[in-house]
């Protein structure tokens, strides 16, 4: 076979758009120093490189701010119509409502954000309009808490807080809606075709036939390079290129990134879908859906929100849990770890009881559109059956 200059330069053109998708983030190779850390095996090229521009953008927006003076020790304060925040003292109550305006509603002692402040226990405004504002903020509030207390396998003793996402504005980076069946990030909701994992092209009888297709293999790709890209890492902070489908071989992030897709699909089926009804028209997608989220949403460009700092471990009333401790996360009433450290699996229970959501299976009926709040416009998989999670 005769190898011209053409197929050259077309083989060239190629492998640089394969290694432009596994460049950290941004997607542009730049000349210049670099500096390299290594998380894998020595010699197969398990390391991430880092340009020092890049590092000095991200490093400006990834800061945390600086905690509230802690509030005073009591007993829990006594409100009306306060449906998540019952166990904490009248004064972290407080102080907890000053942080969340700073984090979300653009500085401190906005309460009018959230709040009719005529009636600050009415979820309703002074002319009977509904606060989606402050049923929104009370979902959070359970979907922080469930994080905190549940998904320690991805978020460690880290946690997250409301500013993980919403860095001081109402609407977080990175939030989707849907758009088309095809849609790479309905992975992060009731897709499960996402994998690729062919090892012959030969057709084989049953169900053991290659059905791999161009489309998917495309799908995995696409997802990866958005994972990367919200990391701002390579495709080697989790995988050794030379075994990409090998747990064995790959560096334990993956494992970290498995139970990130996981609590994903629980946060944005079981917490943020069901919003939909509350949001107004322009909160909502073209097809009429709620905002959902995906890995960027709370990474924003490096390895670990806010470079992990742990500013949960300063507000309890985000733990979800009796106590908190920097390495171990959650602790239960006894101050022992809430978690034993085995792994957990998909579908199971997590330690405070409440069961993950399956692995969805696919149907030709358009039920994801109806569940997101959707007119139905194609035959699409079915969502997968979720636990109920309380209405705001």
């Amino acid at each position: 076979m005769m190898i011209t200059g053409h197929s050259v330069r077309i083989g060239a053109l190629l492998s640089l758009v394969i290694l432009g998708g596994c460049k950290n983030y941004p997607d542009v190779i730049k000349p210049g120093p670099k500096q390299v850390a290594q998380h894998g095996f020595r010699g197969v090229g398990m390391e991430t490189n880092y340009d020092p521009d890049d590092i000095a953008k991200t490093a400006a927006y990834n800061q945390a701010p600086k905690p509230l003076p802690p509030a005073p020790p009591g007993p829990p304060g006594q409100y009306r119509n306060v449906q998540v925040l019952t166990n904490i003292s009248a004064a972290e109550f407080g102080r907890t409502m000053t942080a969340m305006s700073a984090w979300v509603a653009g500085g401190p002692g906005n309460c009018a954000y959230c709040h009719n402040t005529a009636n600050f226990a009415s979820d309703s405004t002074a002319k009977g309009e509904l606060l989606y504002t402050k049923l929104t903020a009370r979902m959070m509030l359970r979907m922080t808490r469930r994080i905190n207390s549940d998904y320690t396998r991805h978020v460690g003793g880290t946690g997250v807080t409301c500013y993980t996402c919403h860095r001081g504005q109402p609407l977080p980076n990175g939030i989707w809606f849907y758009s088309d069946q095809n849609q790479i990030l309905r992975h992060y909701l009731d897709r499960d075709d996402i994998r690729v994992q062919s090892h012959s092209v030969e057709p084989l009888p049953g169900a053991a036939a290659n059905r791999t297709s161009i489309r998917q293999t495309y799908n995995t790709y696409a997802l990866m390079a958005t994972q990367s890209k919200a990391l701002g890492v390579n495709c080697t902070y989790c995988h050794n290129s030379r075994a990409w489908t090998s747990w064995e071989e790959s560096t334990p992030k993956r494992v970290v990134a498995m139970y990130g897709a996981s609590m994903l699909r629980d946060l944005n089926m079981n917490y943020l879908n069901p919003l939909q009804p509350v949001y107004p028209r322009s909160r909502l997608g073209e097809h009429g859906d709620a905002p959902k989220a995906q890995c960027i949403t709370c990474h924003n460009g490096v390895y670990k929100p806010l470079y992990g700092a742990k500013m949960v471990s300063d507000y309890p009333a985000l733990w979800g849990a009796a106590g908190w401790d920097a390495t171990a996360g959650p602790l239960d009433a006894t101050g022992k770890p809430l978690f034993d450290g085995a792994p957990l699996t998909e579908p199971g229970v997590t330690p405070s009881g409440a069961k993950m959501s399956a692995a969805p299976t696919t149907a030709t009926a358009p039920a994801v559109e109806v569940a997101m709040g959707v007119t139905p416009v194609s035959a699409m998989p079915a969502v997968t059956t979720v636990p109920a999670r309380p209405t705001p």
